[in-house]
């Protein structure tokens, strides 16, 4: 007898408690679910990210565009510009932000209630060897993974155009995460402008119609 107590202490063929197994496995599913949801939700953050740049990119090559046409944008003072200056409506003298215009007194802002973010960074004009470029602000973490300004450098030998094309870069399913914005100047139409700009002035006090003239030649320029 005292050795039957023996073996059964051993606690040799008891079954597993059904109390314990099912709220333990309750538990692992629900932490499962929450963690798929989690990513899921994070993906879909930066998906939404991209589709909001690719839409803002466009907006703000536009707005550029508009501007160029009644200012004449002749460059921008580093190789990396914050675009946070659109929605100033008044300023002195012939710079606004980062950016030299021609004509600063045809400026018409706000161009823009607000200027545009993404996480928490401000777009950029990127000057690079092949001209400029608007493009996400360093910082940004795109859906494919890669960090604007560490994982993709934006420097003077950039290829942005090249990177507008690969997934990997600056491109999210085929459309373009960054646009070439064809404004500015060489040095020597700088100084060829900045002559003609004087003499407008001068000739605008005395004859409106050599204005226009001059404004023709600028145009064709």
């Amino acid at each position: 007898m005292g050795k039957q107590l023996s073996y059964r202490g051993n606690g040799v063929g008891q079954k597993r408690n059904p109390n314990i197994i099912i709220p333990g496995l309750t538990v692992f599913l629900f932490v499962v679910l929450v963690g798929i949801s989690l990513y899921k939700m994070l993906y879909d953050v930066k998906i939404i990210a991209d589709v909001m740049i690719v839409q803002e990119v466009k907006e703000l090559v536009n707005i550029f565009k508009r501007i160029d046409k009644k200012c004449k944008i002749i460059s921008f003072d580093y190789q990396k510009n914050r675009i946070n200056f659109l929605n100033v409506e008044k300023f002195a003298g012939s710079e606004v932000g980062p950016m030299n215009l021609a004509y600063p007194k045809n400026w018409e802002g706000p161009y823009i209630k607000d200027n545009p973010t993404v996480q928490n960074q401000e777009y950029q004009v990127v000057r690079t060897k092949q001209g400029y470029f608007i493009t996400p602000g360093d910082g940004i973490k795109l859906s494919n993974g890669k960090v604007v300004g560490k994982d993709i450098i934006l420097d003077e030998n950039a290829n942005i155009a090249q990177m507008m094309t690969d997934e990997k870069a600056l491109n999210f399913k085929g459309q373009a995460l960054a646009a070439p914005l064809p404004v500015g100047v060489s040095n020597v139409q700088k100084v060829i402008l900045e002559n003609i700009i004087k003499t407008d002035e001068g000739l605008t006090q005395h004859n409106p119609t050599d204005k226009r003239s001059i404004d023709m030649q600028l145009a064709i320029r």
